[in-house]
């Protein structure tokens, strides 16, 4: 646990219990404060007070008085599309509002470092898709090389779960929006920027409110290194403000589009291939096509990034590409479940809006797509001339009939999990992937995307098995 810095004798309210909630309770108490805490639900409140957490009711009148700051969990509104009745009256009350991961940043280095000779350093990973990946490879090559290393934040443990670093220890953090927007200490040494797409547009007031929530992770903490996807215009735009010329390799660009040419120091894919250029040559390069844990172009963005970083914090190329060999890849993340008579059954249930499902399908040939779901803000436009490899689309969901009309390839509405995977395995021909990519929420059949996701693997080896027994 990080105990909370600053806050001894204070009150802090602690609004959503959940699992960052609970860590920040419980870190600040661990740093001397009075934790006042509340849930709208009642199980997650009982929950709370079972692990000792005291629960007071932030909705009563005078709830804030001679309270100093306001923790929000970083599924409540703070502002968009409205915010909850407790952040605004912490508002209106003059009480300061903040999340777990600024109290992380505030936190995280203590006098013990004066003794350290290597510093610790926290790696922080924002964008709209492959973040979780990305965080996941680093932390992977990174404890693969033998070097002291936790994950946490939007993915693993909560920021204040952790443990204290240990000298030379490397922090990798995932953050959303939702996480990047409200915290009020964001200092990362190094800070990523894998891409953007539009998501979550209701809860920023739009897609300039969406850039403008990841763009705080760069702008608000200077980060010593900034590695930047650029093959959107909005990266492109954020690698320049952040550079000071072209030869500035502080900013380190990313792409999987293009080769990235220029005095500055760049990392880009092209046709499998990873390149890193320094200084106008070439500095590095591995094969991806082979490793496993990285399908599609998509993952080699990732792979990308994740070794941007790696060398920044001092990693040989055969270093970094012997960790990738070795990734076993993320679950719900282009996750090869099973392979039976040719065929290979994918999970990516993470890609959970059209721009990620675009990238998950152009990482296989002949696909047999399962697809649909809550659909997000933005429609299905996205995926004009990007089915060419599928085959056939089997959709899901509570609106499947009309997601399947406007899919502009032969869909087949199958409505459950169960139907789809079904009529994917019978129709299915060796060489085809039977490829679980939603491209859109699940919120209309399951609690999250990684239920979806397991219903989809449960329902693939129950009908291998019987395959196998009959």
């Amino acid at each position: 646990m990080i105990p909370v810095r600053g806050v001894d004798g204070q009150k802090v309210a602690v609004l959503g219990l959940g699992r960052s909630g609970l860590a920040a309770a419980m870190a600040l108490r661990a740093g001397g404060a009075v934790a006042l805490c509340w849930d709208d639900d009642a199980g997650a409140r009982e929950a709370a007070e079972a692990e000792g957490i005291e629960c007071v009711d932030l909705r009563r009148e005078g709830a804030f008085e001679g309270v100093a700051s306001l923790i929000v969990s970083p599924g409540i509104a703070h502002l968009y599309p409205e915010p909850h009745g407790v952040v605004r009256a912490a508002v209106r009350a003059g009480v300061m509002v903040d999340n777990d991961i600024g109290l992380f940043f505030r936190s995280f280095a203590t006098p013990e470092w004066d003794n350290f000779e290597v510093m610790p350093k926290v790696v922080a990973i924002t964008g709209s898709n492959g973040k979780s990946t990305t965080a996941a490879l680093l932390h992977h090559v990174l404890e693969a090389a033998g070097k002291p290393v936790q994950l946490a934040g939007n993915i693993g443990r909560g920021v204040l779960d952790i443990e204290p670093a240990i000298e030379g220890e490397v922090v990798v953090l995932e953050l959303s929006s939702y996480q990047t927007e409200l915290a009020r200490s964001l200092t990362p040494d190094v800070a990523v920027f894998t891409n953007l797409s539009p998501d979550h547009l209701d809860r920023h007031g739009g897609l300039g409110g969406y850039f403008a929530a990841k763009r705080r992770l760069f702008a608000e903490g200077g980060p010593d290194r900034a590695i930047i996807g650029v093959d959107e215009d909005e990266g492109a735009f954020l690698a320049g403000q952040m550079s000071e010329g072209a030869v500035d390799d502080r900013v380190i660009r990313v792409s999987v589009e293009r080769k990235l040419t220029g005095p500055g120091w760049q990392v880009f894919a092209r046709k499998g291939f990873l390149a890193e250029y320094r200084k106008g040559r070439q500095a590095g390069s591995i094969d991806l096509r082979g490793i496993k844990g990285l399908p599609g172009a998509h993952n080699h963005q990732n792979a990308c990034a994740a070794y941007a970083v790696a060398r920044t914090l001092g990693l040989a190329p055969r270093v970094i590409e012997a960790g990738f060999q070795s990734y076993p890849g993320l679950p719900h993340r282009s996750q090869l479940v099973a392979e039976a008579g040719g065929v290979g059954y994918v999970n990516d249930s993470k890609a959970t809006n059209v721009e990620a499902a675009v990238k998950a399908l152009s990482g296989f040939g002949r696909v047999r797509w399962i697809c649909g779901g809550l659909e997000k803000d933005g429609g299905l436009d996205g995926f004009a001339g990007a089915l060419g490899g599928v085959v056939k689309a089997y959709v899901i969901g509570r609106e499947a009939a009309s997601f399947a009309m406007r899919l502009g390839c032969e869909a087949e509405v199958c409505g459950e999990m169960g139907v789809a995977v079904e009529r994917a395995m019978a129709e299915a021909e060796a060489g085809d992937t039977v490829l679980l990519a939603p491209a859109a929420a699940s919120f209309d059949q399951y609690d999250n995307f990684e239920r979806r996701g397991e219903d989809f693997i449960a329902e693939v080896r129950a009908r291998l098995e019987q395959n196998q027994s009959n």
